[in-house]
């Protein structure tokens, strides 16, 4: 569906999507997917859309804008409404599908087969259409009609119960700052429909996916499960401290924190050379990373000593003299307005109804063959509707008018 000129255009140019997904987790994949040169169409209820259009303050425009965490997820793409309580609605629907090559959705389980478009009948209508599915849990479990958002998913799936200070310290189970296992699904979703549009370029046919947010929140867990499955022993929260590497954690200065991540013996001995320090890397109780898991609380509390005496620049200053990783713990305002942010394009700035520049979180992906795609700032509910249905299924102006009429729209 593409020519070869592909030098100013995204890897996905020529696929269409069809985003039937809310909140956070499919917006976030097809975002990918539009970013990467995909056409995605989002589906919204008719007057009040995407639940995180309403998910405020911040907004754009004042309190009748959009909100902060919708634009967050939702750029490239454009909006089209459909009630799906509506018979009209849903042949509207099912056309567009025909049209789609994804078609990604996160309704409870069952919703879609209730008004007969569940993957199936898409499918059998479009073979080549690749449908995912993201949910709270697997179709086939026991808890498969349950609603999951992403804090529950953290809790039990694991991830609270590793994040925070330990008990000791007076911490307790802690959520990552950001929707880390909707964020994560949605990498997971993203990467398996490209995976599916790839094997449909030899087979022809399409495919039907499943993610659930709570098997991506377990299998995401990386070493940490691992830890448990190969040792035996039940993570726990630690901080800022990681489980497998000493010292790899925040120390306190004299005006503020540094995040020190020594990941080899080599690292070490040059790490406490640079701090003052030089009999630690030369007792044989702190040799091995091995040595020092051991040893973590006699060699913390020696580091910490030291880090206390000097400010975070100077320390900073030592340490990356002799290539030792470490840094400062950057509120998100010093984040946007460092060098670094600038000379990267981490911001990129979109033109919106509601702003003549949008200030959006550029794609961290660089192509050398291909582009990043930023053609769209996230669309006003229903922006699109009638470009669409003109585009994608040929409708007349008529046509739509009747369809808006009958409620569809």
């Amino acid at each position: 569906m593409t020519d070869n000129n592909t030098a100013n255009r995204g890897p996905l140019d020529g696929i269409r999507v069809l985003d039937l997904s809310r909140v956070l987790a499919g917006p976030w994949a097809t975002q990918l997917l539009g970013d990467f040169g995909a056409d995605v169409v989002k589906v919204e209820r008719p007057g009040s859309g995407d639940d995180t259009r309403h998910w405020g303050p911040p907004w754009l425009g004042g309190d009748e804008g959009e909100s902060a965490y919708f634009l967050a997820a939702n750029r490239n793409k454009r909006s089209i409404t459909i009630d799906l309580k509506n018979a009209d609605g849903c042949r509207v629907l099912k056309r567009l599908a025909s049209k789609a090559d994804v078609l990604i959705e996160n309704f409870r389980a069952g919703t879609l087969a209730a008004i007969g478009l569940d993957s199936d009948v898409l499918r059998a209508e479009n073979p080549r259409l690749v449908v995912c599915t993201v949910s709270a849990y697997g179709k086939d479990s026991s808890l498969a009609t349950q609603p999951g958002y992403d804090a529950m998913i953290q809790a039990s799936g694991g991830l609270m119960s590793i994040t925070g200070a330990p008990d000791e310290e007076g911490g307790g189970p802690q959520k990552v700052g950001v929707a880390a296992a909707d964020i994560m699904a949605g990498m997971y979703a993203a990467t398996a429909i490209i995976a599916a549009l790839r094997a449909r370029e030899k087979s022809g046919k399409g495919d039907t996916i499943e993610v659930p947010l709570y098997d991506s929140q377990v299998a995401w867990l990386a070493n940490q499960a691992m830890n448990y499955l190969v040792g035996g022993v039940v993570p726990g929260r630690r901080g800022t401290a990681h489980p497998n590497i000493v010292p790899y954690q925040a120390f306190a200065t004299t005006d503020g924190h540094l995040m020190l991540a020594v990941g080899n013996d080599r690292q070490f001995a040059s790490c406490v050379r640079a701090i003052g320090a030089p009999g630690l890397a030369d007792d044989p109780a702190f040799a091995t990373n091995a040595d020092r898991v051991h040893q973590r609380e006699r060699l913390v509390d020696e580091l910490s000593r030291i880090f206390r005496t000097r400010s975070t620049a100077h320390w900073i200053d030592a340490l990356s003299r002799v290539d030792v990783p470490c840094g400062p713990i950057n509120r998100v305002d010093e984040v946007f307005e460092s060098a670094y942010a600038r000379e990267r394009g981490l911001v990129h700035r979109l033109q919106h109804p509601l702003s003549a520049s949008l200030p959006t979180v550029a794609n961290p992906v660089r192509f050398a063959e291909h582009v990043v795609d930023y053609r769209r700032a996230p669309p006003l509910l229903g922006q699109h509707s009638d470009e669409v249905l003109r585009e994608w299924l040929g409708y007349s102006a008529e046509s739509i008018q009747d369809l808006k009429n009958a409620g569809a729209l």
